[in-house]
């Protein structure tokens, strides 16, 4: 087993950042525009709670909407993480790949962009809603299905990839195991997750502010209802117990918010800050109030108390890990 954990060094805050009283944070959001894609629902029967659509496959087994703010947040994330990423859809060495499965592929962008970058391969994404877009490479079929459940693919796969299933995954080694008995021999599996948590190298972060009471709630609402909602730092252990070999894990900082001087940091920060702020009230709606017996109004002005102290980039410069997996099933 290789050990492959990264650390981008302490990253440099920037003064005019600091300075900033927030009111850029408008023309932020106006500029990733250009950046996020719609995709729109083919089935719109869901189930509706507390103004937010959910889905109705094995309803209930996933926490977070499925409505049109929670997609267009997605297709944020994603785009953040390739950036992340240097621009690369996986570090798995699995470009030639001729048979790909996309676990929980949500909007469905990764499978998209990697069947266009791969015509060669087979690609599969599947996921408890139908929300992914209708025009596609040829390549690429999205298929409804629950991954927790038992897998009925008749031919095993060149490459799994799984990404930020956060909440959603009730036994992480069973579905590890279930990737490794999908593959064929000397395959190979990638999974990229968070570490649910926020702090920082200056000490910036406040444990009794807003925000980092939210993170907690947050991980405990989840684990009351039997999902993992860190995974990322998990990650190596399950793929290595499973039977994978050539591991590799690799760690990335990512700020929450422009502050870094770095440019490239910058632009990662300030797409990271816009999926935080509007993802808050997706995230802790349902785990709030089924968990932790909130009401809907209370998890409403809590969630603008966090996204006040989120937008003042002068109170604490943030970082969350994010957490790249990839290993191999061996040849024999």
């Amino acid at each position: 087993m290789a050990s492959d954990l990264v650390d981008s060094g302490t990253l440099e805050v920037d003064p005019q950042v600091v300075h900033d009283d927030g009111s850029s944070f408008v023309d932020v959001t106006e500029e990733l525009d250009s950046y996020t894609t719609s995709c729109t629902p083919s089935i719109t029967r869901y189930p509706f709670e507390n103004g937010r659509r959910y889905h109705a496959f094995k309803s209930g087994a996933y926490p977070l909407p499925n409505d049109d703010a929670e997609l267009e947040r997605l297709n944020l994330v994603h785009h953040m993480l390739k950036k992340a990423l240097g621009d690369k859809l996986h570090l798995a060495p699995s470009q030639h790949a001729q048979r790909v499965l996309d676990l929980g592929t949500g909007t469905g962008c990764w499978a998209e962009d990697f069947a266009e970058k791969n015509p060669q391969a087979d690609v599969i994404g599947n996921d408890l809603s139908p929300v992914q877009p209708s025009w596609v490479p040829p390549n690429l079929r999205f298929e409804v299905d629950d991954i927790e459940s038992g897998w009925a693919f008749g031919t095993p796969f060149d490459f799994i990839f799984c990404r930020t299933m956060l909440f959603a995954i009730s036994d992480w080694p069973k579905l590890v195991k279930q990737a490794y008995n999908n593959l064929k021999p000397g395959a190979w599996v990638e999974f990229q997750d968070w570490d649910t948590g926020f702090y920082s190298e200056d000490e910036s972060c406040n444990p009794s502010s807003h925000t980092a009471k939210f993170m907690r709630l947050l991980n405990d609402a989840s684990r009351r209802l039997g999902k993992e909602p860190s995974p990322g730092p998990k990650l190596e252990q399950w793929v290595t117990d499973a039977g994978f070999r050539n591991v590799t894990h690799r760690k990335f900082k990512l700020p929450v918010g422009p502050w870094p001087k770095s440019q490239q940091q910058k632009e990662i920060g300030t797409f990271n800050l816009t999926q935080v702020v509007e993802g808050l009230e997706a995230y802790s709606m349902r785990l709030f109030t089924s968990a932790l017996g909130w009401q809907p109004e209370e998890v409403e002005v809590f969630c603008a108390h966090v996204r006040a102290e989120l937008k003042d980039q002068r109170s604490a410069h943030r970082l969350v890990d994010y957490h790249v997996v990839y290993a191999q099933r061996p040849e024999t």
